[in-house]
């Protein structure tokens, strides 16, 4: 596993060829949050949105898992008005959320993830690379994260 990162605000984690990888990914990002002062929280917003971050990259993370044959990266670049998640995987196919869910889907576990990145995101979506595709997800970032960044 390659990971790449610092304060600075672009980190990268290679996850060719690894186990665990939701929960590397997600440990990954909590370290990153801490980095970009995110974490730990002071305030109720920052604290929503650094779960948000989390189960977006778990979410992302586990659907290349069950249908891009497992992430080749994620990474995560912030900015002073959003943060960007990407997740590449080797299948081509752009992802499709379920709409509606079916009836036997309601209630069971599965099937929901990209409603989830939907209902959290500011905005998602795919492009094509050169061996399969790049999903990526981006959030704003919290007015309180802001005012730390600017002393503030």
């Amino acid at each position: 596993m390659e990971q790449r990162g610092s304060p600075g605000r672009t980190w990268y984690l290679g996850l060719d060829g690894t186990t665990d990888v939701v929960t590397r990914s997600r440990d990954f990002a909590r370290r990153a949050l801490t980095a970009w002062r995110w974490l730990p929280a002071a305030e109720e917003e920052e604290q929503a949105a650094a779960d948000d971050v989390l189960l977006l990259v778990s979410e992302v993370v586990a659907n290349a898992c069950l249908h891009g044959g497992g992430p080749g990266s994620l990474v995560l670049d912030c900015t002073e008005d959003r943060l960007r998640i990407e997740v590449t995987d080797a299948n081509p196919a752009p992802p499709v959320p379920e709409r509606p869910p079916s009836p036997a889907q309601r209630g069971r576990p599965g099937g929901h993830g990209l409603l989830i990145v939907e209902r959290l995101a500011r905005s998602w979506g795919s492009r094509p690379r050169a061996g399969g595709k790049c999903v990526w997800v981006e959030v704003a970032v919290p007015s309180p994260v802001l005012r730390a960044w600017s002393g503030g």
